[in-house]
């Protein structure tokens, strides 16, 4: 069965103590106790050192992309990360650099990210699959109503989707874009449930149905955690049973407990994917990966 009741519970938990984190506005002053209930002494841990590696597998060595598949136009190294570009004389359209080294199940995962260009849409895909995206059928009235500039444009775009067709990806993304419309939240990429977790929810996908069980903050207050289009973010995404968790900063963005029976993934690629138009370039480094049981 699909469902896990610790793992829900863990959710739930973690849902309730991100919320109460985020609504608690006064931090402890420097230098005074901070105790718990009963008088023991109990302090609160320390933020994580996120340049301790200890444990976790680097997945990408900063100077080569071995051990990664990609469509050579629009990938390379530069400055130890892994980067994508697009531009209007030459659209990458939505690609993929796809991870080669196995197909993760329960695992946490650690990168940055940087962003340039208004347009700029990336991602990280995981426990995906590397396949052509479903076809969509147009709505005979919409196409209709499309002026000959928009039949143009949707014609160039299905064109670089077949060009694209070998590093597609469909599954669970965790999204970040320029705008900040989606960082942050769970996408199910090729699939019609789409935007499963927004920026600031805590959900239970079940089968046909998204269920809200928790704020974790009000997202576009949440944006000020993003940092500003050219500047390093960090992302940890944790994917542990049916539950998955995507923080950025220091974060809580988004929690997902995915029990429908058709639509779970237990393991997958990975990937990172680019997409946007006119001129765009995401930046990926110190890429590291880490089991779980």
């Amino acid at each position: 069965m699909i469902r896990n009741p610790r793992k829900m519970i863990f959710a739930a938990a973690m849902a309730a103590a991100t919320t109460l984190a985020t609504s608690a506005q006064q931090p402890t002053p420097t230098g005074a106790p901070r105790t718990g209930g009963g008088g023991f002494g109990f302090t609160h841990p320390a933020m994580v050192d996120w340049n301790d590696h200890t444990g976790w597998t680097p997945i990408f060595d900063g100077k080569t992309l071995n051990g990664w598949n990609y469509i050579p136009d629009h990938w390379k190294v530069e400055d130890g990360a892994i980067v994508g570009y697009s531009s209007d004389a030459d659209p990458a359209g939505t690609t993929n650099i796809i991870w080669r080294g196995g197909t993760p199940a329960n695992f946490r995962i650690r990168f940055e990210f940087k962003l340039e260009g208004a347009a700029a849409n990336g991602g990280f895909q995981y426990r995906g699959r590397n396949e052509p995206l479903p076809a969509r059928t147009m709505d005979p009235a919409r196409l209709a109503a499309m002026t000959p500039e928009m039949k143009e444009r949707m014609a160039k775009a299905q064109e670089l989707n077949r060009k694209n067709e070998k590093w597609a990806m469909v599954g669970y993304q965790a999204d970040f874009d320029a705008a900040n419309r989606y960082t942050g939240q769970l996408y199910d990429a090729g699939s019609t449930r789409g935007i499963v977790a927004w920026r600031g929810d805590a959900v239970e996908a079940g089968d046909g149905k998204v269920t809200k069980l928790a704020s974790l903050g009000d997202s576009e207050a949440m944006k000020s955690f993003i940092k500003p289009l050219g500047e390093w973010n960090q992302m940890e995404v944790i994917a542990d049973g049916n539950v998955m968790t995507h923080l950025l900063n220091g974060h809580v963005m988004s929690v997902t407990v995915d029990t429908d029976p058709r639509r779970f993934a237990a393991k997958g690629v990975i990937a990172f994917e680019l997409e946007g138009t006119g001129d765009v370039k995401i930046s990926h480094r110190n890429i590291y990966l880490k089991a779980l049981p």
